[in-house]
């Protein structure tokens, strides 16, 4: 079990935004944002925002704007000679590879989302102990409004006789949760809506759940404040949610609870008397943890007692019995576990039962048999088994050098040995393989089908860079085979560096036709991620932000000083906040790059503190609102640096109009800033995507056709042959 996270940045796009007419006629230029100069004072510090209008209440303005933007952008993009034929291959490639995740294992059976190939969304499935798959839930006939429907969350019972699901329209995640029972696949009438965050963890006996519910009017609140007051309930089956009855409410915790976003859950585990509270800030992989005897809870009188304070470093947590064991970062900034009471909880006197090593541990799980867990050193991962009742652990070989992902790489169940783990590299497929402790064999469950292409002529290769202070940053490499060296390869450099996420290496089959192009795919591994332990994660965010930004410059030095490509053949990418960071690169370093992608990017972050989930986001980025804080948000934030007159880069960026993450008129905005400042006459697209949101639940042919654009786009204004409009 890993303590649920929040994504990148948040925010909220209401649903009249995308109601805009289609352009009869497009444009040679894109539009030209309108300017409504408003300043702000930040402790002296006087900045003016010429586009501050956008991020108003949805008036016409803004969605005849965005479409506007978008339909020149999607013309700009289908002029490119070879853009079609990318998106031929891309489409051809992803529809043959099949894709299985959120894997969960319950009553002896395996639940897990399967994207089928030639499939566009996840289906809900069903394995049992023989391998007889079953599908349960298709949401391909339940969109609405013109817009798809994707399952986004799902929690099995103890038995796997029930499954409580998540449905959301059009990329929003505004869940509804829905109840089907396994083996009739019939839909209990239960339905829950404001369910973004449920979390649902059922009870023993199948007949209730608990939950994590939105309150009655988020959806019209002030964006700050969407996410306030949650309350988690319980609800038992066949009777009206809106009785259920509040455990645990946001703003009155039993305990103390210091954050500027409260997230609160609850979970029980199988085998364990005892029910845990977790409480996050929204952003932080850090959890403050309460336990309380589950009759207690169940009887609607719970006694909470403290587990872990934020302040112990806890980002992993595994129960076994009355015990539970704590993935923590105190005194170990490559992390150890350590292992305390539930009947008497005491993170100071708890025992370290896996002491901090070379490498970092990243993910554990509990089986019957014993504690999994994993560690990496650099890309390749190992995964451990800490048998019941032994003092120390073994390690299991796997079949090759690749990724166990660290939030969904490790399934197991508390009542049965065993477990299922996802292994992948950046040049070897995805697999699931079942570990059997009675035999200590690991083989392949054929989950997913082999992938039906040979990958042997391609290589990746791991490196490092070096920063301004000398710092190593790690940087991978992905080729095909002899690639020449002539300095002038078609090079897409991406990075992300926040909230301690690693950039794994992980098989993306819809990259192949870029290596296949002749382009190199790489990786910075930059600083404010998790590749090399919690001083790593520290090291890029708040104040130390810039270590992000100067990493990912160093990696692209480093490319051109190593003979991959030269600055005309240099394109730099950053998602979500990883918008920081590529935006920083191109005001900072505008020379450096030919051209760059910013995919739903948080680039504004003075005023994203605004926006749904700004206030989750203060442990990350700061507080704009603080004066000791106030100059490393400016520092940061891309918008505010774009200057009147500079050849800045050609610029691609996307937006989804159900974004509830990085609402869209922050990418619009700066959009806007760079089309209106830019001497170098080179492109400013936004393409929109007007039936999603964060990436999240996109289908499989919108993801394809953005990648074929962005791959498009980069190879246009590298010069490429084949790819230059007339």
């Amino acid at each position: 079990m890993r303590p649920a996270r929040l994504a990148p940045i948040w925010a909220a796009c209401a649903a009249a935004v995308l109601a805009g007419p289609a352009a009869a006629v497009v444009p040679d230029r894109p539009p030209v944002a309108e300017l409504k100069p408003a300043t702000d004072d930040y402790f002296g510090t006087t900045i003016t925002d010429p586009y501050r209008w956008m991020e108003g209440e949805p008036k016409p303005q803004f969605p005849d704007y965005l479409h506007a933007e978008n339909d020149h952008a999607r013309a700009v993009l289908a002029r490119i000679p070879g853009r079609d034929r990318l998106a031929q291959e891309i489409g051809a490639l992803s529809g043959a590879a099949v894709r299985v995740h959120m894997v969960q294992l319950a009553g002896g059976r395996t639940f897990y989302l399967k994207r089928d190939a030639g499939a566009q969304i996840d289906r809900l499935y069903v394995s049992d102990a023989g391998g007889h798959e079953t599908l349960l839930v298709d949401p391909s006939s339940l969109g609405t409004g013109g817009k798809h429907a994707e399952i986004d969350q799902f929690a099995p019972s103890q038995d796997g006789g029930l499954v409580a699901y998540g449905i959301s329209i059009g990329g929003s995640e505004n869940s509804t949760l829905h109840v089907i029972e396994t083996a009739i696949r019939v839909v209990r009438p239960d339905t829950i809506d404001r369910a973004q965050f449920a979390g649902v963890s059922w009870a023993p006996d199948g007949r209730s759940f608990f939950f994590t519910r939105l309150p009655a009017g988020s959806e019209t609140a002030r964006p700050e404040q969407q996410y306030a007051h949650m309350q988690v309930y319980r609800h038992v089956l066949g009777t009206d949610p809106s009785r259920d009855v509040p455990v645990l409410d946001s703003d009155h915790l039993p305990f103390a609870f210091k954050a500027a976003a409260v997230f609160p859950s609850v979970s029980i585990n199988p085998g364990s008397a005892y029910a845990l509270a977790l409480i996050s800030d929204g952003v932080s992989p850090e959890v403050t943890l309460y336990s309380a005897p589950l009759a207690a809870l169940l009887g609607g009188h719970p006694v909470w007692r403290p587990v872990v304070a934020q302040s112990d470093g806890v980002i992993g947590v595994a129960v076994r019995g009355d015990r539970v064991d704590l993935l923590t970062h105190a005194g170990a900034s490559r992390f150890r576990i350590a292992e305390t009471s539930l009947a008497a909880p005491d993170f100071a006197t708890a025992r370290t039962i896996v002491p901090q090593g070379d490498g970092v541990l990243t993910a554990l799980a509990a089986a019957r048999d014993g504690l999994y867990y994993a560690s990496r050193d650099g890309a390749v991962f190992t995964l451990h088994r800490l048998a019941e009742g032994a003092a120390q652990p073994q390690t299991i070989a796997l079949p090759f050098a690749g990724t166990i992902n660290q939030d969904d790489g490790l399934a197991t169940d508390p009542e049965r040995p065993g477990a299922l783990v996802s292994l992948e590299s950046w040049v070897r497929p995805h697999v699931w393989l079942l570990y059997d402790p009675a035999g200590g064999t690991l083989t392949d469950t054929h989950l997913l089908p082999p992938f039906p292409r040979d990958l042997s002529g391609y290589e990746s290769v791991e490196t490092s860079a070096t920063a301004p202070d000398g710092t190593k940053i790690p940087l991978s490499i992905i080729t095909r085979k002899g690639l020449a060296h002539d300095g002038r390869r078609p090079t897409y450099l991406v990075g992300y560096g926040a909230y301690g996420i690693s950039y794994d290496p992980a098989f993306s089959p819809t990259f192949l036709p870029w290596l296949d192009q002749g382009g190199v795919y790489a990786v910075a591994h930059v600083r404010g991620g998790g590749e090399r332990g919690q001083a790593w994660h520290d090291a890029g965010k708040i104040a130390t932000k810039q270590n992000t930004i100067h990493d990912f410059i160093a990696a692209a030095e480093s490319l051109i000083a190593r003979g991959y490509t030269d600055k005309a053949h240099l394109g730099g990418e950053g998602t979500s906040a990883g918008g920081i960071l590529i935006g920083g690169a191109i005001t900072q370093r505008p020379d450096l790059f030919r051209a760059a992608l910013i995919r739903v990017g948080a680039t504004n972050t003075l005023r994203e503190q605004y926006t749904a989930g700004g206030p989750a986001n203060i442990p990350e980025f700061g507080d704009a609102t603080s004066r000791d804080q106030f100059p490393a948000m400016l520092a940061m934030d891309a918008y505010n640096h774009v200057r009147k007159g500079v050849d800045y880069p050609a610029v691609l960026l996307t937006g989804g109009a159900d974004d509830p993450r990085v609402t869209v008129w922050i990418p619009a905005k700066m959009t806007a800033k760079l089309q209106a400042d830019t001497a170098s006459r080179r492109p400013v697209l936004f393409r929109v995507e007007f039936d999603a949101g964060h990436g999240i639940g996109s289908t499989r042919k919108q993801r394809d056709d953005e990648m074929a654009d962005e791959f498009a786009f980069l190879l246009w204004q590298f010069g490429e042959a084949g790819f230059q409009p007339k």
